[in-house]
């Protein structure tokens, strides 16, 4: 019972899991902060091929 007991109270792998987290989360950002950017971008582009092309 006690190495049951002592293999509870381990906290070793703890920070392996927090970095799983943490790596999740900050993929989910990117992910979001890129879907939410797309169309901006798309046009910015856009708008300079526009310029690039109408000043030749």
């Amino acid at each position: 019972m006690s190495k049951l007991a002592s293999f509870l109270r381990d906290d070793a792998g703890a920070s392996a899991a927090e970095y799983a987290i943490i790596l999740a989360v900050v993929g989910v950002g990117i992910v979001a902060a890129a879907t939410t950017l797309k169309n901006a971008i798309s046009g910015g582009m856009n708008t300079a091929s526009n310029t690039i092309n109408t000043a030749s």
